[in-house]
């Protein structure tokens, strides 16, 4: 499956999630559905069957609040069976609402915001102190980029030339009381990360071309960050822009409203309904 067309069937999967469990953050979930789907399909090397195998990549989502699109995409990529979504949210389930190491796939429970993305920085250490091959990436969003933890991991990584590491920053422009710009003012985001050492590539977040391009991308004797630069709730016109789906769960006629608009798009891009 290529990645614009799962990037469309985890959102679908996730709306119904957040509808069954009574969750939120939709928003930020559909914001970094491309980036992660382009990371699952032509980039990390990870085996499903053995998800704790030595040499594999490690993928670390530091803004945990938005799991469900993860999840969704794990399962799809086999990394559990589909059914275990239906449990979403649920007491007893693996599946928690901010995201859970009891995963598999998932390496580290993170909410905790700026915490993630500086524990996948000594994650990427360590490989480099022990010779490994295998690559780290973190998934923050920019919001997040306030926490000073970030920036003490910006400057750490950066210092120790991380090249086996690379921050994604889903730039959606809003965090949770309102517009980034107006919280704290980070731009130019690329600029500041340069100063510290690192290649910073900005990209549309939700042309997978551009993201698979900047993957890719050489970043020799530098960490890297991606600033992907996206729309909240992309995909779905209600949700799109909209602070409200934050913290809103899916109810009433939004409900069959987002899926009619989601199969729209997977009809519309090929994909089998």
């Amino acid at each position: 499956m290529k990645s614009e067309e799962l990037s469309v069937r985890i959102r679908l999967k996730a709306w119904d999630m957040a509808y069954k469990a009574k969750a939120s953050h939709m928003g930020g979930n559909f914001s970094m559905a491309d980036a992660i789907s382009v990371l699952y399909t032509d980039v990390v090397k990870i085996d499903p069957k053995n998800p704790d195998a030595d040499d594999r990549d490690r993928v670390v989502l530091s803004k945990g609040h938005c799991c469900a699109v993860m999840y969704a995409l794990l399962a799809q990529k086999g990394f559990f069976p589909e059914e275990e979504l239906e449990h979403f949210g649920e007491d007893g389930s693996m599946l928690s609402c901010h995201i859970s190491k009891k995963v598999p796939g998932v390496e580290l429970s993170s909410g905790s915001l700026g915490h993630g993305a500086a524990v996948a920085a000594g994650m990427a250490l360590n490989g480099k102190l022990n010779d490994k091959n295998y690559k780290v990436y973190a998934i923050c969003g920019d919001g997040e980029c306030d926490e000073g933890s970030i920036w003490e991991m910006v400057m750490f990584a950066g210092q120790h030339k991380l090249d086996n590491f690379t921050v994604i920053i889903d730039a959606n422009k809003m965090q949770a009381m309102g517009d980034t710009k107006d919280i704290i003012d980070l731009q130019p985001i690329s600029e500041k990360w340069r100063l510290f050492g690192w290649t910073a590539i900005d990209v549309n977040g939700h042309n997978h071309d551009e993201l698979r391009a900047a993957f890719n991308a050489s970043h020799e004797g530098k960490p890297k960050v991606i600033v992907s630069n996206t729309i909240k709730g992309h995909g779905v016109s209600f949700m799109e822009n909209s602070l409200w789906w934050h913290y809103q769960i899916p109810f009433n006629e939004y409900y069959p409203k987002a899926i009619e608009e989601l199969n729209a798009e997977l009809e519309r891009i090929g994909g089998n309904l």
